[in-house]
C-alpha cells in the first residue's frame, strides 16, 4: 500500500468542529521558521476513509496572529513535512463587486500582492528558485472546490481576482475604489505569500473566499466594521464545513494531475554542487523530489 492522501485545510479555528469528523489527535511541528500558527488537528472523514486531513488555524486558536504576523513559511513547511499534497484555503474577504454579496463564495483564480515586508520565499541564503506563478491557483483543485461549493448549496462565483493587502486596518474608500478600478473582485489580507509558498512547496493550492462585507467602496452600505464581519463569519462557518465535506471525497477520487506538484522541476537556478548543506537541511521536505 502506498502513502495515504493527505489534505491540508487552512482556515478559522472552528472549521474542524463538525459532526462526523473523526479527530485523530494534534500534531505540534517544529520548523526552521519557528512554530506554525498553532498545533494541527489531524482528522478523517467517514466518506473518505483513505484520506488524512490536517486542519491548521491560520490565526491560531483565539485569533492571536494578525495577518502580518501569521507565520506563513512555518505553516506551509509544516504541511509539506507531514506529507500534505493538496491545500484548501478558507478565507474571509471583502467584496469589490455589487453581485458578490455577503455570504457568497468566490473560488478565485488570480491574486494581486499588495503586502509589504512579509517573507515571500523559502529559497534564499545560498539557494535560488523561480517558480511559475502566472496561474497561481491549482486549476484541478479549483474546479473541485467550485463543484463542492455548489453541491453544498453555496452561491459560488467561478473565478475572480483576490487583492491581498497588508492590513490589519480595513481599506480606505480611496483604496477600495482603486482596487475596483484594477478589476479586482475581492480583497483580503492572508492569501499572500501563502499561495506563493505553497507553489514553492509543490502543493496544489486553491481558495474558497467567503464574502463578509462590501469593503468601503459601496455608498449604499456603511463602512465595514469588525462586528459586521464577525457576524457573517459565524454564519459562514457551517457553509464552509459543508463545502469541505463535499470537497474531500472529490479530491480523493480525482485522477487529474496538478501542475503544482511539479512546480520545482527546472525552477532551481543554483548549481547543485553549490547548494549549502544548511540550505539542503532547511528545505529537505521541499527538495526531496527534485534532488533525489
Amino acid at each position: 500500500m502506498g502513502e495515504p492522501l493527505r489534505i491540508g485545510i487552512i482556515g478559522g479555528s472552528g472549521l474542524y468542529d463538525f459532526p462526523g469528523l473523526e479527530r485523530l489527535g494534534e500534531r505540534v511541528v517544529e520548523t526552521p521558521y519557528g512554530p506554525p500558527s498553532d498545533a494541527l488537528v489531524h482528522a478523517r472523514l467517514p466518506e473518505a476513509p483513505g484520506v488524512e486531513l490536517y486542519f491548521l488555524p491560520r490565526h491560531g486558536r483565539g485569533h492571536r496572529h494578525n495577518p502580518s504576523e501569521v507565520p506563513y513559511r512555518a505553516n506551509i513547511w509544516a504541511l509539506k513535512s507531514l506529507g500534505v499534497s493538496w491545500v484548501v484555503s478558507v478565507s474571509a474577504v471583502g467584496s469589490l463587486r455589487a453581485d458578490i454579496i455577503p455570504g457568497h463564495v468566490v473560488v478565485v483564480d488570480q491574486f494581486i500582492d499588495r503586502t509589504r515586508g512579509r517573507p515571500q520565499s523559502f529559497f534564499e541564503k545560498g539557494i535560488v528558485a523561480h517558480v511559475a506563478f502566472g496561474d497561481p491557483v491549482c486549476p484541478v483543485l479549483r474546479g473541485i472546490l467550485l463543484d463542492a461549493a455548489r453541491a453544498a448549496g453555496a452561491t459560488a462565483h467561478d473565478g475572480g481576482t483576490y487583492l491581498c493587502m497588508e492590513g490589519p486596518a480595513f481599506s480606505t474608500k480611496a483604496e477600495s475604489r482603486l482596487h475596483r478600478s484594477w478589476g479586482c473582485d475581492v480583497v483580503g489580507m492572508t492569501n499572500l505569500p501563502e499561495a506563493k509558498l505553497a507553489r514553492e512547496a509543490e502543493l496544489a493550492y486553491a481558495t474558497l473566499a467567503f464574502s463578509t462585507d462590501f469593503d468601503a467602496w459601496h455608498d449604499a452600505h456603511d463602512a465595514v466594521t469588525v462586528e459586521q464581519v464577525i457576524a457573517v463569519l459565524h454564519a459562514n462557518v457551517a457553509l464552509a464545513q459543508r463545502i469541505v465535506r463535499e470537497a474531500i471525497p472529490r479530491i480523493a477520487a480525482n485522477t487529474a494531475a496538478s501542475p503544482a506538484h511539479q512546480a520545482l522541476t527546472n525552477a532551481i537556478m543554483t548549481d547543485r554542487t553549490r547548494i549549502p548543506e544548511d540550505a539542503r537541511a532547511r528545505l529537505a521536505p521541499l527538495l526531496a523530489r527534485v534532488l533525489a
